[in-house]
């Protein structure tokens, strides 16, 4: 039996893959990388995963998980940024254990975007000649249930430094479902790239409006100067490295072309991507 390995098996992605992948008729065995069995195995309970300890900065836990593994599903937690101290041994370890696929999460833009740790990831990647598949969503309509979930939920705003620029944007589920199709049918997207979005973009003033009729609160867009931004979010005690990959996803797309709207979400799961209305009304309570 083939083995998947899906590292950041409870956060968003990682468990919107592992359900979109229960979904389906498959004859994989599907291992879910998670690093506290305490706190995280009860949100796998329902599904048919088997459990391993693995930990993006915990490098002892990476042989165990990686061998006999036959395919990887591999993300870039938001708080780790530098790529070669944690993503150049665990893509050397994934080669000397045999991994056959990595289908790493990237994001749309990368190729243009060299200052990006998803860059550099794809390109250790490409040059291990392990077979890969990149794909490369779009704006997370979930960072506003997650990173940006503070500011909206108790200062009723969007602050970013993004201007007027627009961005595209994918629901996290429709990702979950396009990586589940990638993983149990690899030989159609061997080294190749996805990008993947919803049928509309949208500037942060646009969004802050749909926000605001579906939840029915007025929600204000505040666009700082990137100096501001990041004196502001480190008295809040956010991360430097994590506040720098932010200003990077929002403040470099004022001075690039807009990103395409892509139907891949159509073509690999038959099924059309879901609105950012769809989206609010169902993390309605969440949002609020």
């Amino acid at each position: 039996m083939k083995r998947i390995l899906i590292t950041g098996a409870t956060g968003n992605v990682g468990l919107e893959v592992i359900k979109s992948l229960h979904e389906l008729d498959h004859s994989f065995e599907v291992v879910a990388g998670i690093r506290d069995f305490v706190k995280e195995k009860d949100k796998l309970a329902e599904y048919a995963v088997s459990l391993i300890k693995f930990d993006f900065t915990d490098f002892s836990t990476h042989q165990a998980a990686l061998t006999n593994c036959d395919t990887l599903f591999l993300l870039r937690p938001p708080q780790i940024s530098d790529v070669n101290t944690y993503f150049k041994p665990l893509i050397d370890t994934a080669k000397a254990t045999g991994v056959k696929h990595i289908i790493f999460l990237s994001v749309q833009g990368v190729e243009n975007s060299k200052f990006i740790p998803h860059h550099k990831i794809e390109k250790l990647i490409v040059d291990s000649q392990i077979p890969y598949t990149f794909l490369r969503p779009a704006y997370f309509m979930q960072n506003f249930s997650t990173t940006l979930r503070d500011d909206l939920v108790n200062k009723n705003r969007i602050f970013l430094p993004a201007g007027h620029a627009k961005f595209t944007l994918i629901d996290v589920r429709d990702i979950g479902r396009v990586a589940a199709q990638v993983l149990t049918n690899p030989a159609d997207y061997l080294n190749k790239a996805f990008d993947l979005t919803c049928r509309e973009k949208l500037t942060f003033e646009e969004m802050a409006e749909k926000l605001s009729k579906g939840l029915g609160k007025m929600v204000q867009y505040q666009s700082p100067n990137p100096l501001k931004f990041y004196l502001i979010k480190r008295k809040e005690q956010v991360p430097s490295g994590f506040i720098l990959v932010m200003i990077m996803l929002h403040y470099f797309p004022r001075f690039q072309k807009e990103p395409l709207i892509t139907d891949w979400v159509k073509k690999i799961t038959s099924q059309q991507p879901k609105t950012f209305e769809q989206f609010i009304q169902d993390h309605k309570t969440l949002l609020t």
